[in-house]
């Protein structure tokens, strides 16, 4: 150090001779502004510069950079995939898929025609609001002669209607083991019918080359909830429809459904227009 030298004291250095002590900061000498005005070293006026531009403001004291373009398309990029695997996942099972995580497997157990009633008896209501059916007059008399719904109107309807739940006999069909053959469907694919018979059997009935009738209930079988019942209506009535009833224990109507015309998919049945032809042959 020469003469000319004076000795300056740094407050904000801590001491260290041989002990280790914190910093120590005081109202009398703050940190900010000392150490702003000996950071300005090429200017003339630290201390006016402190008091223009950093006092009593917000100082930003990192500046990130920008993201770059590039940088921005590939999140876009990796958003997208990521919201088209999201999509994926929310689209319904194939048919492979659905065989190899065993969907359409059903238990030893719950191969029981009575655990499917239920769904049929669901399937009847769909299809009293799907034809419009009306509700028993029970008033009137036991005569159902001039209450049968137009059959005409209904064929458009039944062809592209979902066949899951309905009660499905075989009537004819070119394998004989097969006639007379009845169950509920509880899956219908492209070419055959899964159906759960009363004796509690588990039957594959294919389309091609037989013919099947199907029965449809001729009244409204909607819930009490939906429909206005009768206050007459006896208790054990009301017992009875709670039971394990199927559409042949009321009045119904059959219709003959073409197996071999019938070749599709029931979501494919919806979209596709189909002619009336005046024989088929088995």
């Amino acid at each position: 150090m020469t003469a000319n030298q004076k000795d300056t004291v740094d407050p904000y250095k801590s001491i260290t001779d041989g002990q280790n002590q914190r910093l120590k900061l005081t109202t009398d000498s703050p940190f900010t502004p000392i150490h702003v005005q000996q950071a300005l070293t090429l200017s003339s006026d630290p201390a006016g510069i402190y008091e223009s531009r950093v006092k009593d403001r917000h100082v930003l004291l990192e500046n990130p950079a920008r993201e770059s373009r590039a940088k921005k398309e590939r999140a876009a990029k990796q958003a997208r995939k990521h919201a088209e695997k999201h999509r994926k996942k929310l689209r319904p099972l194939g048919r492979n898929a659905a065989e190899s995580k065993g969907l359409w497997k059903l238990e030893k157990h719950a191969t029981r025609f009575e655990l499917f009633v239920p769904l049929h008896q669901l399937w009847m209501g769909y299809m009293s609001e799907l034809l419009g059916l009306r509700v028993p007059d029970v008033s009137s008399s036991s005569s159902h002669e001039g209450k049968m719904p137009g059959a005409s109107s209904m064929h458009a309807k039944l062809v592209k209607a979902d066949i899951n739940g309905a009660l499905l006999t075989v009537r004819q069909s070119r394998n004989p083991c097969l006639v007379g053959l009845s169950g509920i469907v509880l899956h219908e694919t492209e070419n055959a019918f899964k159906l759960i018979t009363r004796k509690n059997k588990l039957k594959l009935v294919p389309k091609q080359n037989s013919i099947f009738t199907l029965a449809v209930p001729l009244y409204s079988t909607l819930s009490p909830s939906t429909i206005e019942r009768d206050p007459v209506q006896t208790s054990q009535q009301q017992e009875r429809d709670a039971t394990l009833w199927t559409v042949v224990d009321k009045p119904y109507i059959e219709f003959d459904l073409y197996g071999s015309q019938f070749c599709f998919r029931s979501a494919d049945r919806s979209n596709r227009k189909f002619k009336a032809k005046e024989t088929i042959e088995l």
